[in-house]
């Protein structure tokens, strides 16, 4: 089988709700990350078989196939280049990877790439779903889903507080898991470490045109105190805004190519695909599936948890990489090494090629070799990506 390599992935600082970027439609911040890839590495815009964007609100200013709409509003790529725009919930642009070194791996594409987008500014989480006020989610009131899980509410929050009961955390574990996701995207920032995966993003301001290139969500004050003080989200839970993700608008792309390719126009590889893993389980609990994803994908690939350097879970909210690490036995000094979501924001469709960025630029910088990255997904699924440093 071919083998699929990663020559570069890129992402743009992430912005806040209703912040710095909320002012650039998701079609044009999307078309910035495919731009800033394909100036960077110097592929020919003209050998890319495909574009597969990962997107989770398709309504509004991301519908209409917004993939195809970054392409048309790239300035690099030609109007013949293809693209489609999926749906995996959180792991869209994962997934985007995984489609992409799937084409490539069987010899049906040479150059694919794999990007993410979501201006949750503009497009609100939520905005494809379809609510009455008496019964909840239409979505999911399809009397075949009534039959076999009768009586359910179906929540990424409900099964985030779930976690935290099965694997007796407690809300201390989770403020401090949220302190240190700050202290360490602080620690990158200050140190210049996500420099090389960032895309600027010109911005207008009262103070006139800028470059977004931080991360606006780190709490650059944030203390133990500050965020134990955060109320909770639920009268009984464990988890508050402080220890869950951050609404966070941004995009993200990554480049994936064939040996062919790699030899014919002279490019250099930062890493290769090792594993794609994808798997399902409980769709009430949810978000724990990353937890046997894991445990799958190394099996697959005749690994141990102790021979992966580096691990990027996401953190939608911290119970779910808590309990990652108390199931797998990682090391935590590995994990999520620059910070997370809790401290950089979660833009939803962009995650996967985000999380992607940041673990092949860490792995380089830190002179190591295999990096694993996986995150829950709505419904109970997990994609689990290996990767191997070159």
């Amino acid at each position: 089988m071919a083998t699929a390599y990663i020559v570069d992935a890129v992402r743009t600082a992430g912005g806040r709700r209703g912040g710095r970027l909320a002012g650039v439609h998701p079609v044009d911040l999307a078309a910035a990350s495919l731009d800033a890839l394909v100036t960077r590495t110097g592929i020919d815009p003209g050998s890319v078989d495909d574009v597969i964007m990962g997107c989770v609100s398709q309504a509004g200013e991301q519908s209409m196939q917004v993939g195809r709409n970054a392409v048309l509003a790239s300035r690099t790529l030609p109007q013949s280049t293809p693209a489609v725009t999926i749906d995996r919930q959180c792991g869209s642009s994962q997934q985007a990877i995984q489609f992409a070194a799937q084409a490539v791996m069987s010899g049906t594409q040479d150059v694919v790439i794999a990007a993410g987008i979501e201006s949750m500014s503009r497009v609100p989480m939520g905005s494809t779903a379809t609510f009455h006020m008496k019964e909840g989610l239409g979505m999911y009131k399809s009397p075949g889903l009534e039959e076999k899980y009768p009586g359910i509410m179906w929540s990424q929050f409900m099964g985030a507080e779930m976690i935290v009961d099965k694997h007796g955390l407690t809300k201390d574990d989770l403020d401090r898991f949220a302190l240190e996701s700050h202290m360490r995207a602080i620690a990158a920032t200050n140190s210049g470490a996500f420099t090389a995966e960032i895309v600027p993003i010109t911005i207008q301001t009262p103070e006139g045109e800028q470059q977004h290139i931080v991360d606006e969500g780190i709490r650059f004050d944030a203390t133990l105190e500050s965020i134990s003080s955060v109320k909770l989200l639920s009268e009984k839970g464990r988890i508050t805004a402080a220890s869950s993700s951050q609404i966070c608008d941004g995009s993200s792309a990554a480049l994936i190519v064939s040996e062919r390719v790699l030899k014919e126009q002279g490019l250099t590889p930062m890493a290769r695909i090792h594993n794609i893993t994808v798997t399902a389980g409980d769709p009430v609990i949810m978000l724990e599936e990353p937890l046997f994803a894991t445990d799958r994908a190394l099996q697959r690939a005749g690994m141990s948890i102790g021979d992966i350097d580096l691990y990027e879970v996401n953190e939608a909210f911290a119970p779910v990489p808590l309990a990652w690490l108390k199931h797998t036995g990682a090391d935590p000094e590995r994990l999520n090494v620059n910070g997370g979501a809790i401290a950089l924001g979660h833009p939803l469709g962009a995650s996967g090629t985000k999380l992607m960025a940041t673990l092949v630029h860490a792995l380089k910088a830190r002179g190591k070799k295999y990096g694993l990255q996986t995150m829950c997904e709505g419904g109970g699924v997990a994609n689990v990506t290996i990767i191997e440093a070159l």
